[in-house]
């Protein structure tokens, strides 16, 4: 049935003030809940919301014949928007475990990259695996997000490092057919061993790459990592000209190990997002609370590499529009746990439970270009929700407890 009424809601986050705040300066009051909800949806998408005592059967007319309507008792369960899960490698083959235990013993981030270990170790392992393999794993990971309430979904690739690799990742990402899946080109995450210098690099993937996944429709957007021993702000500057040329929308890795200047790069080249900003300064700060550019905060990568946390408090409180995300991925971040990063975020970076709640639904909606999509549950927007068996109060409250009962998108049920 392509008309759903979702009923007997206890209590339904709308965040619609959230919406008309743009993700900024959130407060309780901007989840704006309504109790004892009904949720009417047409082809997926929501076309009223409202307390049950304004609900009238006639209302239906506008959409479908009333006796059509397929009715949806959701028993008494709190809902609140799909999470948005924005920055994630989870497309990839091969382990990393043991450089937890070099981490442990001091080794560096760097260091274990020099090493050959790091992204590169993950790339060896992905160019061997076939397309069906990485398809196969990333359906599992798929899975995981979406028993978490993940209706929404980035993967990057970006441990190919070649065309054919790369490729092969993004047809896998495209293959798997629920929920929302953004795909990212993130072929400029570190220099191959076949090229001697950062920019030869970046001109292969200028020249070649590029074209070649916007030719086959193959992602949405693209990434960059900028960082000493990856790539440099001119690097980016020609890559980031080039994928925009082509219609790309651009997110950045950025300020994560050092400051480079990234942050206010990405602001000037008006990306959607800048990811990571741990090591950025108090102009950096004020640029960013004025910007369109969302700052997308992850800190289960700072958790495992033992960092400082980036400044949230003064992110928020200046203005910016923040997104939280785990930044999966096999080594500097393994991963999955929405409740881990939403704790950390709360205890670590001193967020409220508000603030929070957002940052994973509408600000990282923001950083996707999706906020006109998803990331809040109002008239036009794609319905794509979850059920909690408790409030939403009890979310990342309790170490590996996430009380998602059900996972809805487009109106149907994925889990």
């Amino acid at each position: 049935m392509s008309l759903k009424v979702f009923h007997n809601i206890k209590k339904l986050a709308t965040l619609k003030g959230a919406a008309k705040k743009n993700g900024r300066h959130i407060i309780e009051a901007d989840l704006s809940p309504i109790l004892n909800a009904v949720m009417v949806s047409f082809k997926g998408k929501i076309v009223w919301v409202g307390p049950k005592g304004q609900f009238k059967k006639a209302n239906l007319k506008k959409w479908d014949h009333p006796n059509k309507a397929k009715y949806v008792d959701l028993k008494g369960a709190y809902v609140m928007p799909g999470f948005v899960e924005c920055h994630t490698h989870s497309v990839f083959s091969g382990d990393r475990s043991r450089e937890l235990e070099l981490r442990n013993k001091g080794v560096s981030y760097q260091q274990i990259a020099t090493q050959g270990g790091g992204i590169l170790n993950t790339v060896k392992a992905t160019r061997k695996a076939s397309g069906a393999e990485l398809a196969s794993l990333l359906k599992s990971r798929v899975q995981n997000f979406i028993q978490q309430g993940v209706t929404t979904l980035e993967v990057k690739s970006g441990y190919g490092l070649n065309a054919v690799t790369e490729l092969k990742m993004l047809k896998a990402i495209k293959e798997q057919k629920k929920p929302r899946l953004v795909s990212t080109f993130l072929g400029a995450h570190a220099r191959p061993k076949e090229f001697s210098t950062s920019s030869q690099y970046i001109n292969e993937l200028i020249n070649k790459q590029l074209p070649t996944v916007k030719k086959q429709g193959l992602a949405h957007r693209v990434d960059i990592f900028i960082e000493k021993g990856y790539f440099t702000l001119n690097d980016a500057k020609k890559y980031i000209n080039k994928a925009q040329s082509l219609g790309f929308p651009v997110c950045m890795h950025t300020e994560q190990l050092t400051r480079t200047g990234g942050a206010l790069l990405g602001i000037k080249s008006g990306v959607q997002s800048v990811d990571h900003l741990v090591q950025v300064s108090q102009s950096d700060i004020k640029a960013l609370s004025k910007a369109e550019t969302t700052c997308v905060l992850l800190p289960g990568a700072d958790f495992y590499l033992k960092m400082a946390y980036p400044p949230a408090r003064k992110l928020i409180d200046a203005g910016a529009r923040v997104a939280l995300a785990t930044d999966y991925n096999p080594g500097s971040c393994p991963t999955q746990s929405l409740s881990l990063i939403g704790l950390l975020s709360r205890l670590e970076m001193k967020m409220t439970l508000p603030e929070v709640l957002v940052a994973y639904t509408l600000g990282a909606a923001y950083s996707l270009g999706l906020e006109k999509e998803v990331g809040s549950l109002e008239t036009g927007k794609s319905c794509d929700f979850v059920c909690l068996d408790q409030s939403w109060a009890s979310l990342f409250y309790e170490a590996g407890h996430h009380p998602v009962q059900q996972t809805w998108w487009k109106s149907r049920k994925i889990y």
